[in-house]
């Protein structure tokens, strides 16, 4: 009897080693994902002339995969010939000017203040929690029948002074 309730509890423990090992790679991937679609936005979206001088700034708030993600493109990538200069906020009040603003699912409890904090600024607000479109994010990244795939808000965009090219348009889910 002994050895049953052992043989069952390790099996159990074999089989959540491997669900979590799974959702790690899943989650791995999805971050790489959404870093590669980041930098894809901005070929896509046009921000007024003033903010396409100097580097394009892209900062995230907290901790967050994405930070080694984006900053691995950046050292191999630029927009428009300019370096990608990534910058990580501990806080909504150390946001500066930015191109693109990145909270982490873990931060979505912040969108709200970040929003008013960049409320007059050309910033491109991106998220990660369902929901968020709605409520003010610029582009959402959702999980849609099992894929990655992201929302846009245009009444945001607009708000922010953004212009997107139709053909992202075409690929968002448009609210």
């Amino acid at each position: 009897m002994k050895s049953k309730i052992k043989l069952s509890v390790i099996l159990k423990s074999v089989l959540l080693s491997v669900f979590l090992l799974a959702s790690s790679v899943g989650n791995a991937q999805d971050t790489k994902l959404q870093g590669i679609f980041i930098y894809s936005f901005t070929r896509y979206v046009q921000w007024p002339d003033e903010f396409n001088q100097g580097d394009f700034v892209i900062t995230i708030i907290g901790d967050s995969p994405m930070v080694a993600e984006l900053q691995s493109l950046a050292e191999k990538k630029k927009v428009d010939g300019r370096a990608i200069k990534l910058v990580k906020a501990n806080s909504v009040a150390e946001i500066k000017k930015c191109n693109i603003l990145f909270l982490p699912d873990t931060q979505s409890h912040l969108l709200a203040s970040a929003l008013s904090h960049v409320t007059d600024w050309p910033t491109l607000v991106v998220t990660q929690q369902e929901g968020l479109g709605k409520k003010g994010s610029c582009i959402n990244f959702i999980t849609k029948e099992g894929n990655l795939a992201f929302e846009m808000n245009m009444a945001a965009i607009a708000k922010h002074q953004l212009k997107v090219f139709a053909e992202l348009t075409r690929r968002a889910i448009v609210i």
